[in-house]
This record gives C-alpha cells, sequence and structure tokens, in this order.
C-alpha cells in the first residue's frame, strides 16, 4: 500500500514501496491527487506495466548534455582542439534554450515552440535558417535517443522529436560560373601572390574534395601507382568515413608540380589564408556571391554532366553518404540519357 503524508509546505506526497520495485514518489497540490497517482502506479506494477520516470524527472536536459558531451559525442563526433564543432554549437543552442526543462516536461509543444522561436528569432537570437533548426532538432532526438538507449531512462512520452513537424532541408547553393567569369577567375587566381591558391582550386575542382579535406591531405595519403588519394583520418573527414578519392590526370599534373613541405602537408596553408586569397581573387576578376565551397558543386556538376558516371559513382567520388544528396545533379545528365534511349 502506499503511504500519504502532508509535507511541511502544504503539499501532499505519496510513497510507494513494492517489492521488486524502486521506491517511487511524487508530490501534488491536493491529497486527492496523490491517492490517485498511487493508485494508478500501483495497479501498473501488479499487471507488469509500470515503467518508472522518476530519473526522467530528476535528469534536466542539461544533465544530459553535460553526460553526452563527455560520454558519448568523443566517440561519434570530431573533436577539435579550438571547441569549434558544429555539434557542440548546437547542443549549447539546445541547453540554452531548453536546459532547464526536465526530460519529462519536454513534449511536443515544448519542442514546436523551440523550433517556431529559432525560425522567427527573438530579443536574444536573431532567426536562424531553416536547415540549421533541422540539424538542431536532429541532435535533440539524438540526445533524447542517448537517454533511452545508453542511460537507461525512462521517457514517459517517447522522443516528441519524432512527432512534430521538420523545417524543409533548404536548397543547396547551386552557383556555377560561366565561361567568361571562369576564365576571369582562373586568371586572377593565376596571378594571386598566394602560391597555394591555383592548385587548391585546380584540386578541388578535379577531385570534388571538401575544403578541409584539402588542406589535411598529406603526401603520405597519396598512391600515384592507383592514382588514388586515401583520406583515412576521420577525425579530417566531415562524414568521418575513410575514402579513397580517384585522382584524374590534372589533379596528378598539379601535384607533380607541387614542392614538399617539411610538414609533409600537401597544401602548406592556413584555411583563413586561402579564404582571403580565394576572396581577393574573386573580387578582382567581378565575380560575385561564389565560395570555396562552390568549387565541390562544380567538381560534381562537371562529372554529372559527362553522363558516364551514374549516382552511386558519382557518390564514390564525392563522399557524400547518402545518395538522397545527389538528386539535385541527375538533371545534368538529362542529356546524356536522351542520347542513350535514342541509341546514340
Amino acid at each position: 500500500m502506499a503511504s500519504i503524508r502532508q509535507r511541511a509546505s502544504g503539499y501532499w506526497q505519496a510513497i510507494i514501496r513494492r517489492k521488486g520495485y524502486p521506491d517511487e514518489s511524487h508530490t501534488f497540490p491536493t491529497k486527492t491527487e496523490a491517492q490517485a497517482w498511487a493508485q494508478s502506479v500501483e495497479t501498473d506494477m501488479r499487471r507488469g506495466l509500470f515503467t518508472s520516470t522518476s530519473v526522467a524527472e530528476r535528469t534536466t536536459l542539461g544533465d544530459l548534455i553535460k553526460d553526452f558531451k563527455t560520454e558519448f559525442a568523443p566517440h561519434h563526433y570530431r573533436v577539435r582542439e579550438d571547441g569549434k564543432e558544429a555539434w557542440r554549437f548546437q547542443l549549447d543552442r539546445l541547453d540554452e534554450a531548453l536546459g532547464a526543462y526536465s526530460l519529462t516536461a519536454i513534449d511536443q509543444k515544448l519542442v514546436a515552440k523551440y523550433r517556431d522561436d529559432r525560425l522567427k528569432g527573438n530579443d536574444d537570437r536573431p532567426p536562424v535558417k531553416e536547415s540549421t533548426v533541422r540539424k538542431e532538432l536532429y541532435m535533440l532526438s539524438k540526445l533524447l535517443g542517448f537517454a533511452q538507449s545508453e542511460k537507461g531512462i525512462a521517457l514517459p512520452r517517447g522522443n516528441p522529436v519524432e512527432k512534430i513537424r521538420k523545417p524543409s532541408e533548404g536548397k543547396g547553393r547551386d552557383r556555377r560560373l560561366s565561361p567568361d567569369e571562369w576564365k576571369a577567375f582562373e586568371g586572377e587566381c593565376m596571378k594571386s601572390r598566394n602560391p597555394w591558391l591555383w592548385p587548391a582550386v585546380q584540386l578541388a575542382v578535379e577531385t570534388a574534395m571538401r575544403q578541409g579535406e584539402l588542406l589535411s591531405m598529406t603526401w603520405k595519403q597519396i598512391d600515384k601507382k592507383n592514382k588514388i588519394a586515401m583520406l583515412d583520418d576521420p577525425d579530417k573527414i566531415k562524414n568521418e568515413e575513410p575514402r579513397a578519392v580517384p585522382l584524374s590526370p590534372v589533379a596528378l599534373t598539379v601535384l607533380e608540380s607541387l614542392p614538399r613541405s617539411k610538414s609533409g602537408v600537401v597544401l602548406p596553408v592556413e584555411r583563413m589564408t586561402l579564404y582571403h586569397a580565394f576572396g581577393y581573387a574573386c573580387e578582382r576578376a567581378k565575380v560575385k556571391d561564389y565560395t570555396f565551397h562552390d568549387l565541390r558543386h562544380e567538381a560534381i556538376s562537371r562529372l554529372a554532366e559527362r553522363g558516364d558516371f551514374n549516382v552511386l559513382e558519382l557518390a564514390a567520388v564525392s563522399g557524400h553518404k547518402t545518395l538522397q544528396m545527389l538528386k539535385r545533379y541527375t538533371h545534368l545528365q538529362a542529356s546524356k540519357l536522351a542520347q542513350k534511349l535514342a541509341g546514340i
């Protein structure tokens, strides 16, 4: 039987002690509510249906985030020395807005409000893109899944993120230079005082590698015999999955022309140094709204336009985890596919 007692505060506490279950207690404003709760819990215990939520009630999302950062993240996410990882920023935003709530209080309504507040912005934070909010919600879902699977914390409402509408992923950038723009841009890159700019641009277009992957690539990873660059350090790859990047004849020629640095890095230039050199070249060439990452889009677009690469082969080159990310390139193959249908 449950014991009901009135506390000094005037609230009523129900305490249940039953063999085979941890002690359960809950405090209510009235005695009637305490009795009703105790009766419901005891009934579920007798039927073998009771799941304790006491740990979820005592644990705030902020507590869970602290455990996630130390117990889960180091084994599943890239950890940088400067602490500027995307996953850490996402956790900080969630902690800032929802960290004080207990896990039992986080329901669909609260999560939906977080979504809307982030999209609209407020006095403390400006509005952010739908893709950013989508990633933050995905992180919240992963947090709650971590609570259930690895911490053994029962969530009375399950995972509320799974039950709400998610913002759209957003349309990927499709900026490509016209032939005239590319000619002007190429000329300015070649004239740049930074000797690493033009080789970096060429390798980006020839390999579809991300900037971070290019700048961390070492000579030890270059296999000229098999014409591949083996990206095998998961801490320096965005999706953390090693892959072999095929090297085109142009890429091999560029690599042959480069001097060997003592550090062993193929392109021994700092990211911000390259960023500024790239920006100045665009400015001199009168090229607007163009980023280094757009070179990756250019590389994949050129491969798609050839028509002899299927989506799986494109993914092998680009390192995309899902084929969904490559769907926007399939329309570039339309004319080649039409020629195949016509038997040309």
